[in-house]
This record gives C-alpha cells, structure tokens and sequence, in this order.
C-alpha cells in the first residue's frame, strides 16, 4: 500500500430522478452510468472509480429509492438500502430545484439510524438565481439536522472539486482497490445492455420504458477487422410495446439503434454493428429468471 493512500466506499442515494448518475459520470469523466430524465433509470449497483494520486474513492451509484411496485423495483429498492451499511460514507443528493418531497423525507429518514458520515449535495443548483437558491438552502437548513448541506451541479460541474474533497476527510488510509485505469466494476456487455435502454428511454413514451430490459445476445470481434458485431434483444411486456419499440417501418428501432452505436463505439474504441431484436415477455419485472437472465441478481 502507498504511503498515506486514502481509499473508501461511499453509498451514491437519493429518490429517482434527482442526478445522481449524471453527478459521477461528471465526477469519474466518463460515462459509466446511464441517464435518463424518466424516474428510476438505474436498475443496479454500479461500482464507479475515481483516482487520484494519493486517493481512491468507490461510488456506489444505487437505483433511486421509490414506493415498490413489482419485484424488479422490490429488488431495486433493496439493492439501494443495503449498501447504506457497507460504505465509509453516505452522498444523498436532493434536487434542490423541484424541492423536497416525501421521497427525500422517507430517505432522510431512513438515515437517521446510520452511524455512517452522510453528505448531501443538492443539486441541479444551476436551475436557480442566487436569490433562490440561497432561500432554499436556508429552508433546508432550517428543516433538515445535515451538516454542512452542499449546493452543487451535476450538470455544469459547479462545487463537484469541494464535494470531493469534503468526502475525502472521511475516508481513513486504505488500500488502491482497482487499477488505475479501472473506472467500472460492470462487465462491458452489462454497459452494452445499458446504453441501448437510455436511448429507448430517450425516445419511447412515459409509460413504456420501465417495461423494457436489454440482454446482449453475443459480442464478437470480426477476424482481421477493427469491427465489433453485437446482437442484443430489447424486452417488452406487451405486444402493443412491441409495435411502438419498433416504430412505423422499424424507424423507432432503428433510432435507438444508431444512438445507442455511437454511444458504444466510443466506449470500445471500435466500429460496431449493432443487431437488435424486440421480445414479448409478458409480466418479465416479475419474473425471478428473467430478471436473473437480465443481471438484476440478488
């Protein structure tokens, strides 16, 4: 172990749709976790590194804590409150622009019992005038016992270097637990199978994404070429989904296609040629093997 090397755990919760992915993909520099302006976008629990000369910092970013529903969202909601021991430190991000709801609420109160350090972030800062924002870090101040609660930007970037460093003064010298180059405990397929539901995400309607999972059939690199061929098959729970996944002449899929391409080719470094295929599975969120099948393990 490096001489004075901090190294530590912190559990990245908050309720759905409040930032957390985008504030550690901001915070790593790449994109490892999804994003998605519909609610309950994570589904697992995603290790992402970040390294430092004389630190390492895990994030865990946990799926958004919300009423369950189904046993994909049982598992998601699980998932989420288990990590809360495991960690050196608790990041809870609020959205300081929509304000705190009864999801913050119930979270903020499920902390109560840790012993864990908690820190929160309020973010998307950005979306209010210094006015505002001040009169709103009061309010919270006033109603919430968090020390020190800090405004931040996922988006823009703003106070993420002072976030670091107050997570930092709660991590204790420690071993490097990932290479350096390391910025993802996920399997690339599980990325693959990612990136291709943000972009459904992005393009379908309100109430057909969370109906949808994506397995990676096969990932094969073409002899003699810098080409990489994957074959995946987007789930969904209706025959009416089907048709809407698919689109007017197969332009929705081929859309999320071409997105979800681009998305992958910068994370391999390579062409690809991506096949997809849409699947009926009626009721897959509660479907143990299905789930299994998609990674969503206990």
């Amino acid at each position: 172990m490096e001489q004075n090397f901090k190294s530590g755990f912190v559990a990245v919760i908050g309720r759905s749709n409040v930032g957390k992915s985008t504030l550690l993909n901001t915070m790593i520099g790449q994109k490892v976790a999804i994003v998605s302006d519909k609610p309950q976008t994570t589904r697992n629990r995603i290790h992402c590194v970040l390294t430092r000369d004389q630190y390492q910092i895990v994030f865990i970013d946990t799926p958004g804590i919300h009423r369950a529903k189904n046993r994909l969202s049982e598992y998601m909601v699980k998932t989420a409150i288990s990590t809360l021991d495991e960690v050196d430190v608790i990041l809870l991000v609020v959205d300081i622009a929509d304000g705190v709801g009864r999801g913050d609420q119930r979270i903020m109160e499920l902390l109560q019992d840790t012993h864990t350090p908690v820190i929160v972030a309020l973010n998307k800062a950005d979306k209010l005038s210094e006015e505002e924002l001040e009169d709103r870090l009061n309010k919270f101040k006033e109603n919430f016992d968090f020390h020190k609660p800090m405004p931040v930007s996922a988006l823009v970037g703003t106070n993420l270097d002072r976030l670091e460093s107050s997570i930092l003064q709660h991590l204790e010298e420690g071993p490097k637990y990932y290479p350096d180059d390391m910025i993802t405990d996920q399997p690339e397929r599980v990325i693959i199978a990612e990136l291709i539901r943000e972009k459904a995400l992005e393009l379908l309607r309100q109430e057909i994404p969370h109906g949808i999972g994506v397995e990676i059939a096969s990932i094969e690199e073409r002899e003699n070429q810098n080409l990489m061929d994957i074959h995946a098959t987007i789930y969904v729970e209706k025959k009416s989904h089907k048709g809407i996944v698919i689109g007017k002449k197969g332009q929705m899929l081929k859309e999320i296609g071409q997105r979800a391409r681009q998305d992958i080719e910068k994370l391999l470094g390579c062409k690809v040629y991506l096949e997809l295929w849409v699947k009926i599975t009626e009721d897959w969120r509660n479907s143990v093997r299905v789930l299994r099948d998609l990674g969503y393990n206990e």
